[in-house]
C-alpha cells in the first residue's frame, strides 16, 4: 500500500534512460511532487494519479524498431502538458504522424543550441540568438514535426533540438536537460512544471510528515508494527516517524550482525531505547555471523548469508513478540524504481539485500514504508523535521552487509577490528578539516594484501588499507574527492601509528560513471 499521489503531481514515464531518476531529482528540488513508472505500467499510474503534467524519458531502444516502447494513448488524448526528452522526443513525434530516422550523424556529449524563437520552456532562461550547451545522447533523430509543432533550437547535428506546439502545450528536447552537463537545465524543467503545467512549490518535509503521519495511522489501525532497525539513516528515519503515528504499538528489532562501525551498536542502543524511549530488542547475533562468514571470500556470497542470516534472526525475535501484524522497512525511492524496472539491469544484484519486492509468504505480515516516495536527501530532510540530531541524519551511506564488503576475502574478529579503527581515524580526520559534509561518502577498506614494512627497529608484514571519498548529487554518479596530499599524508600516518596491523596506506581515485554498481 502506498500513500495516494497529491493532487497537483507530475507523470515521469521511464522509457530506460539510465538518467531517468536525475529528473524526479530536478523536480522534487523544484518543490514539485512526482513519481516514476515504467511505459508499460504508465497508463495505470496515469489513471490513478490523474497528474497536471507528463514528461517522457530518454531510453536506449531505437524508436524505428519494431516493438520499441510507445507512450499509452491515454497520455495523448488527455490534453495534459507534455514535456518529451530525446527518446520521449521521437516516439511523441512518431505517435503524433511525424518521422523518425536513423543513419544520421550520431550525437553523445557536450553539444550548443542556438535558440531561433521564444518559447514558454526557456522563458528568462535564454535569449534568441543565443547558443547554450547542454547533453546529448541521440543516435536516431526526429525528421519529420508532427502537425503543429516548429522548431525553436537548433543544434549542428541535431535541426529539431527543441521543438514545440505551444498551442497544445507540447515540448520536446533532443538533448537531457536533467544532467548537469546542461547547466540550465533545471531551470527549463522548472518552467515546464511551475509556468507551463502551473504548479507551486509545496513538496515539504512537513507536508509529507503529516501526511505520512495519517496515512501510518490509517493502515496501521490499532495492530502492531515491527521494524528492522540497522542503525542506519533509513531505517532510524522510518521508525521515528512511525513511532510518532502510533506510538508503543511499534516495537524495533536490532540485529547486531557484528558488522558495524566503531562503537555505533551502542549509540543506536542509546539513541532508540534511551533517548526516544521507542520499544528496542536488541540481538547480539555477531558470533552466528562472523562464524558462517569465516573463510568466505566471494562477495555475493557475503551478502546472501548476511541476508539469510538476519531474516532468520529478525523472524525469531519476531515470534517471540508475537501479535505484531504489520513490517517496517526504509525502502527508498530509488529501490521501488530499480525494483519494478522494466529494463532489468543490475539492480536484481545491487539490491539484493533489500526486499521491495515482498515480504516471505510465511511471515504472513503487511509492509509499511514511509519512506518509498522518499530520495536519500528528502530522508536526511525528514530525519532533521523529526528532530533526529544533524551528525546522525548526515552519516555517510553505510551498505546492508557492513563492513563484511569492505573486508574482502574471509571475515574474522581480528580483521573487523583493524578496519574498525582505521576508519574511524580516516572519519575523524575528515570531520576535524571540515569536510565531511563536502562529501557523499568516505570510508576505508582492508584489502586481502599483505606487504613487508620496517617500522623503528624491526620488520612488519602487515595489511594495506586504502581510502576511498566521493562526491555525489545523487549518489548515481560520482568522482573522487581531491584532498591534498598534506591531508593524505596527515590520515596515513595516524592510521599507521594507532592501528597495529597495518602498514600501508593508499587512496583510491576511481570515479563512479553513470550506469554503474553503487559506491559502498
Amino acid at each position: 500500500m502506498t500513500a495516494p499521489a497529491p493532487v497537483d503531481s507530475i507523470l515521469i514515464i521511464d522509457f530506460g534512460s539510465q538518467v531517468t531518476q536525475l529528473i524526479a531529482r530536478r523536480l522534487r528540488e523544484a518543490g514539485v511532487y512526482c513519481e516514476i513508472h515504467p511505459f508499460n505500467k504508465s497508463a495505470e499510474a496515469f489513471a490513478r494519479m490523474q497528474p497536471k503534467g507528463v514528461i517522457f524519458s530518454g531510453g536506449p531502444a531505437s524508436v524505428i524498431d519494431e516493438g520499441s516502447p510507445r507512450a499509452p494513448t491515454e497520455v495523448l488524448d488527455s490534453g495534459v502538458p507534455i514535456l518529451a526528452i530525446c527518446y520521449g522526443q521521437q516516439t511523441l513525434a512518431l505517435q503524433l504522424g511525424g518521422k523518425v530516422e536513423g543513419g544520421h550523424h550520431r550525437e553523445f556529449g557536450r553539444a550548443d543550441v542556438e535558440i531561433l524563437e521564444p518559447s514558454a520552456l526557456y522563458e528568462g532562461v535564454w535569449d534568441i540568438g543565443g547558443r547554450y550547451p547542454v547533453w546529448m545522447s541521440h543516435g536516431d533523430r526526429v525528421t519529420e514535426l508532427p502537425e503543429g509543432f516548429k522548431v525553436v533550437a537548433t543544434s549542428p547535428n541535431a535541426p529539431f533540438a527543441i521543438a514545440v506546439n505551444e498551442a497544445k502545450h507540447r515540448y520536446t528536447t533532443m538533448f537531457h536537460p536533467e544532467v548537469v552537463h546542461t547547466p540550465d537545465g533545471g531551470k527549463l524543467l522548472a518552467n515546464f512544471v511551475h509556468n507551463i503545467v502551473g504548479l507551486k512549490s509545496d513538496w515539504t518535509m512537513s507536508a509529507y510528515r503529516a501526511r505520512m503521519v495519517e496515512k501510518i495511522r490509517q493502515q496501521v489501525g490499532s495492530g502492531r508494527v515491527i521494524c528492522g532497525l540497522s542503525g542506519g539513516v533509513d531505517s532510524s528515519v522510518a521508525a521515528v516517524l512511525i513511532h510518532e503515528a502510533i506510538g508503543d504499538q511499534l516495537t524495533c528489532i536490532f540485529v547486531d550482525h557484528g558488522l558495524l562501525r566503531l562503537n555505533e551498536a551502542e549509540e543506536v542502543v542509546a539513541m532508540f531505547r534511551d533517548h526516544y524511549n521507542i520499544p528496542l530488542v536488541h540481538v547480539d547475533a555477531s558470533k552466528e555471523f562472523l562464524g558462517a562468514l569465516a573463510g568466505e571470500a566471494d562477495p555475493e556470497t557475503k551478502r546472501k548469508t548476511i541476508g539469510r542470516l538476519f531474516i532468520e534472526t529478525f523472524e525469531a525475535e519476531a515470534k517471540k513478540i508475537g501479535g505484531a501484524q504489520f513490517l517496517a522497512q526504509g525502502t527508498l525511492y530509488p529501490d521501488v524504481i530499480e525494483s519494478v524496472s522494466f529494463s532489468g539491469g543490475p539492480s536484481v544484484v545491487i539490491k539484493s539485500h533489500h526486499n521491495v519486492g515482498g515480504l516471505p509468504a510465511r511471515m504472513n505480515m503487511q509492509l509499511v514504508e514511509p519512506l518509498r516516495e522518499l530520495f536519500k536527501d528528502e530522508v536526511r530532510a525528514l530525519g532533521r523535521e523529526l528532530g533526529l540530531p544533524d551528525k546522525f541524519v548526515g552519516r555517510h551511506p553505510f551498505p546492508g552487509p557492513g563492513l563484511a564488503i569492505r573486508l574482502p576475502g574471509g571475515v574474522s574478529p581480528e580483521k573487523l577490528d583493524i578496519l574498525r579503527r582505521a576508519d574511524a581515524v580516516y572519519l575523524d580526520e575528515i570531520r576535524k578539516a571540515g569536510l565531511y559534509d563536502e562529501i557523499w561518502q568516505a570510508f576505508a577498506v582492508l584489502l586481502p594484501v599483505q606487504t613487508v614494512g620496517v617500522m623503528g627497529d624491526g620488520r612488519t608484514y602487515e595489511f594495506v588499507c586504502a581510502l576511498r571519498a566521493v562526491t555525489s548529487v545523487d549518489g548515481m554518479t560520482a568522482d573522487f574527492y581531491p584532498f591534498d596530499m598534506a591531508f593524505i599524508g596527515n590520515v596515513a600516518t595516524r592510521i599507521i601509528n594507532e592501528v597495529r596491523g597495518i602498514n600501508r596506506v593508499v587512496y583510491d581515485i576511481t570515479s563512479k560513471p553513470p550506469g554503474t554498481i553503487e559506491w559502498e
